[in-house]
């Protein structure tokens, strides 16, 4: 538990640990314990969140292969890493990155390969990916992009990984950080609506009356953010429907994502890889110091933004897109040096 139970009992919660819920039964609102106990709800939230996605790759469950989602596989990941002396990580998104940043401030050699053509696809364009990739390689860590891995063997207490272009890599520890998958089995086993999620609408409920879901469990309008942002907005709008408060609605999240690791400092905020007509992209590179910013422009309005290597703006930044400022009047200026961004907010 996040705190004390004395910190629950008195805010009149009753929290129940070790014990997992084995189904839900709808008609009769009710909850089936794994000791068998039935609790009874008038509403009901599901927030079981999501588990490590790994991907079909032969041998991934071999020993020394492992993923990152709990706190009990980080203490096993840090002792694991004790014992090795090089590692590489499968997925070069933001957990994947600051997972290989750790290992590498431990001494430990290593390698990330990433499937797209880039680092951080999510929340990068090739661009920023150039500038980011530069400074990660700087602080010793190896970078394979466009690639994938086949497959996984132990030999004499070693990893080999072989890849899609025949590279074979060696390593103590393999780390597979390759996206999260919803954990729908309750939802799905009591015939609740899913697609790549749990389908809720705008006041977060389900396909059943009565019955909510937030967080990485969730889907809505066809996506699913798996970031705390939204998991945040999702648990005020359902709890403020449960209380009463019927004309709070869910609307989805402008996206906001940070990497920060020694050095490097990256945020992204909104649209960042538009698809179609209509929008214009600013940019402001310095290779040098590794700085990267784009701001992307759609009928006069940020919808996105990359900052890398510069931290300064990116408040304004935010506030411009979540405001809906118009910019027109200085598309084009709005990244020079010595323009004041706050000021438009």
């Amino acid at each position: 538990a996040f705190y004390p139970e004395e910190w629950y009992r008195k805010r009149g919660l009753c929290v129940v640990l070790g014990c997992r819920v084995v189904q839900l039964k709808l008609q009769s609102r009710e909850v089936i314990l794994a000791n068998g106990e039935r609790i009874a709800y008038d509403q009901l939230v599901l927030a079981t969140g999501a588990r490590p996605w790994v991907p079909p790759i032969k041998g991934a469950d071999a020993e020394g292969v492992c993923t990152l989602r709990s706190m009990d596989d980080a203490l096993a990941l840090r002792d694991r890493a004790k014992e090795g002396k090089r590692a590489v990580i499968l997925g070069g998104g933001l957990l994947g990155l600051d997972t290989a940043m750790a290992l590498r401030a431990h001494g430990i050699g290593v390698t990330v390969v990433e499937i797209a053509p880039h680092l951080l696809p999510r929340q990068l364009d090739a661009e920023g990916a150039a500038v980011l990739q530069r400074a990660i390689e700087e602080r010793g860590v190896d970078i394979i992009t466009g690639d994938a891995c086949e497959w996984i063997e132990r030999q004499n207490g070693h990893l080999r990984l072989k890849l899609k272009s025949n590279r074979v890599l060696e390593a103590g520890l393999v780390v597979i950080s390759a996206g999260v998958q919803p954990r729908l089995e309750l939802a799905q086993e009591a015939g609740l609506s899913c697609n790549k999620g749990l389908v809720v609408n705008e006041r977060l409920l389900t396909s059943a009356p009565d019955v909510y879901a937030v967080g990485d469990v969730a889907e809505f309008n066809g996506r699913i953010w798996s970031i705390i942002p939204a998991a945040l907005a999702q648990a005020q709008v359902a709890a403020a429907q449960i209380c009463g408060e019927r004309d709070i609605l869910y609307k989805d999240i402008v996206p906001s994502t940070t990497l920060k690791v020694t050095g490097i400092d990256l945020t992204s905020v909104g649209e960042v890889n538009p698809q179609g007509d209509g929008f214009v992209e600013e940019r402001r590179i310095d290779a040098a110091k590794g700085i990267y910013k784009k701001l992307v422009i759609r009928d006069g309005r940020v919808v996105g933004a990359i900052v890398l290597g510069d931290r300064s703006g990116v408040r304004a930044i935010t506030q411009l897109i979540e405001r809906k400022v118009n910019v027109s009047a200085y598309v084009g200026t709005l990244l020079d040096e010595g323009f004041n961004l706050a000021s438009l907010v």
